[in-house]
């Protein structure tokens, strides 16, 4: 079993930065990829971005310009940092991780979810 652990949200001003971090603990082979999504309310969840255990990352294309994922492999952690926020930003955001357990088998996990606000 994987835990994924979520932080950095919270209220931030339009044009401002966050950045999130999400942590994998557990017991498991290795990290395939991590990524980030979100859903906004009333809307459907939507890819942020992703990135491999190699360093490969791959954005939605409304993402690209304005959004930084990252991994510490050593740390299982990955990062998404978020520049000039607007207010349709605001969403809860989810970690994914695609992991391999101990018989190479692949498991997919989903964070708790740490909500972004961008509000005056």
């Amino acid at each position: 079993q994987v835990q994924l652990v979520e932080s950095g949200g919270g209220l931030v001003q339009p044009g401002g930065s966050l950045r999130l971090s999400c942590a994998a603990s557990g017991v498991f082979f290795s990290i395939n990829t991590m990524g980030w999504y979100r859903q906004a309310p009333g809307k459907q969840r939507e890819l942020v971005a992703v990135v491999t255990d190699g360093g490969s990352t791959n954005y939605a294309d409304s993402m690209k310009d304005r959004f930084t994922i990252s991994m510490n492999n050593a740390k299982n952690t990955v990062y998404l940092q978020i520049d000039s926020l607007k207010p349709e930003d605001t969403a809860v955001y989810y970690c994914n991780a695609e992991v391999y357990g101990l018989g190479f088998e692949l498991y997919d996990y989903w964070g708790q979810g740490t909500q972004v606000t961008v509000s005056s």
